[in-house]
């Protein structure tokens, strides 16, 4: 991003080049599916407006002009927003979300609205009203999810970075699975403001790039405290740190043993392990470390966010917005809408929010899950009373063929690595750390403890490097 910005600077190309070459790329990618909506004549208004800027000498940040999309449960003023419902195909909100406002501001280009499970419920993208996306290494495998579109479009490079949201790895799953960089921020590090709710105490917003340099300036860009979001902290303001090289000698890193075993590909175990190993020769220290509950985050992380989101989506009713089907009174309008608008995956997770969260099961589900969460997210903080950050594989296996995991359980499981950095509202980070004997991405996950995005994208811009380095040594 940095010799894009040069570039612009330099005046060697323009904001609208860019976009150009980014809606030729997209057209000549569409069997990926990565994009519900592309507004070629807002990105290109847009962009024109930043080369009017560069050329009076008003540059509103180093990144003005360089287009990027937004994952369409994201609220676009004026731009459609469906979050791959049918419920809301035609709506347009009225706001910007307050991450949207942060990059206009900055000047980013808005190139369209990327792909998603409906209502960010799903692992694959496979759940979307619009079509599944496709991953670009292989077509016949998932992009992952929800935000599958998001990371299909910069690893097919039709923009140079996006944003995604994640609840339970939805930014994360789909960044590891594309050969991409995600960031799960801090919980309340980023706005949540414009965000078409999943489950509130989960949810966040975070970038999607080719590098973690890249993923670190669009996370400078929208982080911060904001008054409009209750869950916003009012945590100092993030800096991009420099790159002049991360010292790894005696960063004391965890090694969950939990997180390398049966269930995951030997292939995946390899890469993650060598990397490990790499950066141990590079100076930093491994440490195992417990993180047994990890075992029961899935079966956590089920009830919490069908609960909450049975709860948000109350609010489409077919009566203010979103799909309306006629009837003859008010209550079986609001069925039938609700029937015809939502998909069954949306179906399932409501009736099973609706089932923990009903009077006679409250505290046997719902009430026991807070219970274990808790006991999840303390032992996240013991573990890091004695290391700096910790390291393991971010999916159990590489992409999964289009419609291979027919059972929810079997998706459900693809978070199994990722749930617990949310239920706990640390941050964590994924990024290609090899592939696989099928050319498939592999991705490493490094969670760091609240607030440590900084030490996070560090650490990570040197295992990048070592990663770059094996892979040059092997041509």
């Amino acid at each position: 991003m940095r010799r894009l910005a040069q570039l612009l600077a330099a005046g060697e190309v323009t904001s609208t080049e860019l976009v150009r070459r980014c809606l030729e790329q997209i057209k000549e990618r569409t069997e990926l599916n990565a994009f519900i909506t592309v507004d070629e004549e807002g990105a290109l208004a847009q962009a024109a407006e930043s080369d009017a800027r560069r050329v009076r000498g008003e540059a509103l940040s180093p990144w003005d002009g360089i287009p990027l999309a937004i994952k369409d449960n994201i609220s676009t003023k004026g731009l459609r927003t469906t979050c791959a419902s049918r419920f809301l195909q035609n709506y347009r909100p009225v706001f910007d979300a307050t991450v949207v406002e942060r990059v206009k501001k900055a000047g980013l280009p808005i190139i369209g609205k990327t792909n998603l499970d409906e209502f960010a419920m799903g692992s694959s993208t496979e759940y979307s009203a619009f079509g599944v996306t496709r991953n670009p290494y292989d077509l016949e495998r998932v992009a992952g999810g929800s935000s599958g579109g998001s990371a299909a479009a910069v690893a097919a490079e039709m923009v140079p970075w996006s944003l995604g949201t994640d609840t339970g790895g939805s930014i994360r799953l789909p960044a590891a699975f594309c050969g991409v960089v995600g960031l799960k921020p801090t919980y309340g590090r980023v706005s949540r403001y414009g965000v078409v709710a999943l489950a509130p105490s989960l949810d966040q917003v975070g970038p999607l790039a080719r590098t973690v340099e890249d993923a670190a300036a669009l996370f400078a860009l929208i982080a911060g405290a904001d008054p409009k979001d209750a869950t916003s902290a009012g945590s100092p303001a993030f800096q991009v740190p420099t790159w002049d090289g991360v010292v790894l000698r005696g960063l004391r890193i965890g090694v969950p043993e939990e997180f390398f075993g049966d269930g995951v590909s030997p292939e995946v175990r390899a890469a993650v392990r060598g990397t490990l190993e790499s950066l141990e020769q590079e100076g930093a220290i491994l440490k195992p470390v417990s993180l047994a509950t990890n075992e029961y985050a899935i079966e956590t992380y089920l009830t919490l966010v069908t609960a909450e989101a049975s709860s948000c989506l109350a609010r489409f009713d077919g009566v203010r917005y979103g799909e309306r089907v006629a009837a003859p009174d008010s209550n079986t309008m609001f069925a039938r809408s609700r029937g015809a608008g939502f998909g069954p995956e949306v179906k399932r997770r409501i009736m099973l929010g609706t089932y923990v969260l009903s009077a006679s099961h409250y505290e046997a589900y719902y009430e026991q899950a807070q219970r274990v969460r808790t006991l999840i997210k303390r032992e996240v903080e013991k573990a890091f009373e004695q290391v700096d950050l910790i390291v393991t594989p971010t999916t159990p296996a590489t992409a999964f063929r289009i419609g291979e995991r027919r059972d929810p359980l079997q998706m459900y499981l693809s978070d199994l690595f990722t749930a617990t950095a949310n239920l706990s509202g640390i941050c964590a980070l994924t990024l290609p750390c090899g592939r696989d004997s099928q050319g498939l991405p592999i991705g490493l996950q490094i969670m760091g403890s609240h607030f440590q995005e900084e030490l996070l994208f560090q650490a990570a811009h040197a295992v990048e490097e070592i990663v770059q380095r094996g892979a040059s040594s092997e041509l």
